[in-house]
């Protein structure tokens, strides 16, 4: 945490509202990019007990594009075994659909992890402080905003003297200030909802034994009591149970409901230490606009979600790591404006789709009529025959539209491979060793080759990287299957894993002229709403 001291700047290139998870990433990444970043954060410190619990692959590569795995890698504790790691059981117990949390994934590090997100935060906020350029002000409360063409005036004030406020002056500002965003509020946009909504309670527990469990989450869809058992980083276990409609918020938020419901798996106040009890209602919604001239959202202000497929901060960091690049290579003229346009846009259409499946998850947990529910089970079981169904992959969205992709038979806004790789002496993930940012990559010849003089200049000017996978060695084969699965053999990632394009290797040199044309064209009119 920056000392109290340190004043808050004037100007900075940009202003981060929130400093949660997403706010603080955004921030470490903005300022190793050369950006002066200043975060406010309306809380005087952070917060000490669980939230979040659930991290995936893609968003464990982010955090490592922020250097924060390489010493913090234990702070994640993976879902292994060679069952699929997420259960659907009914009443009874017994199994009725399995989602395979346990593959291998594209991005190098374990498709599904348990963490404890104060532990998490308190990584990232270090991490923000031995930024160059960033600094974090705690006990700042943002007020109000006003934009020009210049970019955003911004009042902050310290939340326990809301009359002593200051303006900032941000190119750009962040509003990464959670669910109730007075960013957004401020902003004046709107919130698309799902018409999906239930109360939770969530109960974090450190078990005082050793416990066994048949899977990292398991959903328990009994129609009377529908509960969640789920793995929330090393050492700590989170059940959570639905209200039904013979309960009050009130009694679901008592202690005692917590440790009566937790009861039937032997967890007790003998066997287990509760470490904090909070009624949620779950909900699925999302920011009908993403970008208001300069002043972007992300995180749970743009929006929120059941929490059935632990997506929610992944979310978040998915748009920490999106949106950073574009400002990134705009600040530093290596961009149009115009590349911010598909922000939202294409954030917006990945995590409708995830939210969408989030919903239908929760819609056959919280089902709480017996006969229903009894279809239900009977359908879910006679599906169950077909290995495709019994054990399925979690949600995979593409980018939503308008991309900033190239036409590539449907694999450019998916996500681009990392695997563990050996290049001259050094072994290690791709990121790593070869280098993240904007990477082109081919299985079959030097893909740097091909290029024009000019266009290869341009290329490690903005990071670029190349790799022939002939020289590169693929340790375990996972560029390999990735090429053979998509039908290509070269491709152009972005600095959010995403494909820009792929094809034949022939294609690599068009790869890179179609990227300097999209990132160069005529920018917007500043000031339009996305």
């Amino acid at each position: 945490m920056t000392a109290p001291s340190t004043p808050l700047r004037d100007r900075v290139d940009c202003l981060v509202v929130g400093g949660g998870p997403v706010g603080l990433l955004s921030a470490v990444l903005l300022g190793q990019a050369g950006l002066r970043v200043a975060v406010v954060e309306r809380q005087p410190r952070r917060y000490p007990l669980p939230r979040a619990c659930t991290i995936d692959h893609e968003a464990l590569r982010v955090l490592q594009a922020a250097g924060l795995m390489a010493d913090h890698a234990d702070l994640f504790e993976p879902s292994l075994g060679e069952r699929g790691g997420y259960e659907f059981r009914n009443g009874e117990g017994e199994l009725l659909q399995a989602i395979d949390w346990n593959r291998a994934s594209e991005s190098g590090w374990a498709t599904t992890n348990g963490f404890h997100q104060p532990d998490l935060e308190a990584a990232l906020e270090a991490r923000a402080a031995a930024t160059p350029g960033v600094t974090v002000h705690r006990g700042v409360a943002f007020q109000a905003l006003a934009q020009d063409g210049d970019g955003v005036a911004v009042r902050v004030a310290p939340t326990e003297r809301p009359g002593a406020a200051v303006e900032v002056s941000a190119r750009w500002l962040i509003g990464a200030d959670g669910a109730n965003s007075q960013v957004r509020a401020a902003l004046g946009v709107e919130v698309g909802d799902s018409g999906f909504e239930a109360d939770w309670l969530v109960a974090d527990y450190l078990p005082r034994i050793e416990e066994k469990w048949t899977a990292f989450a398991t959903q328990y869809c009994d129609p009377a009591q529908p509960a969640t058992a789920v793995n929330s980083g090393p050492g700590r276990r989170r059940f959570e149970f639905m209200r039904r409609a013979d309960m009050t918020v009130a009694e679901l938020g008592e202690e005692s409901t917590a440790w009566r419901l937790m009861a039937p798996w032997g967890v007790t106040p003998e066997t287990a230490r509760l470490e904090r009890h909070a009624v949620y209602t779950f909900r699925g919604r999302w920011a009908h606009s993403w970008q208001v001239g300069n002043a972007f959202l992300a995180g749970d202000a743009a929006h929120l979600m059941p929490p059935f497929l632990g997506q929610g901060l992944c979310s978040g960091i998915r748009d920490a790591r999106a949106l950073t690049w574009r400002l990134a290579m705009v600040h530093r003229g290596l961009a149009a404006p115009s590349v911010l346009d598909s922000y939202g846009p294409e954030r917006v259409g990945h995590v409708r789709e995830i939210i969408d499946e989030a919903v239908a998850a929760g819609r056959v947990i919280c089902e709480l009529d017996p006969a229903r529910a009894a279809v239900r089970d009977a359908e879910m079981k006679r599906l169950a025959r077909d290995p495709g169904f019994a054990t399925r992959r979690p949600p995979h969205p593409r980018l939503g539209e308008p991309s900033l992709t190239v036409a590539s038979g449907g694999v450019e806004g998916r996500l681009a491979p990392q695997g563990r790789v050996r290049a001259a002496d050094r072994t290690g993930l791709f990121d790593d060793v070869v280098g993240g940012g904007w990477q082109l990559v081919s299985r079959t010849g030097d893909p740097a080759a091909a290029l024009d003089p000019a266009d290869a200049a341009w290329f490690r000017e903005i990071g670029g990287v190349t790799a022939d996978l002939s020289c590169v060695h693929d340790l375990d084969g996972v560029y390999a299957r990735w090429f053979v699965e998509h039908g290509c053999e070269a491709f152009l990632a972005r600095p959010d894993f995403a494909v820009f394009a792929a094809g034949r290797h022939e294609d690599a040199a068009r790869f890179v002229v179609q990227l300097r044309r999209a990132l160069t064209h005529t920018p917007r009119t500043l000031g339009e709403t996305r």
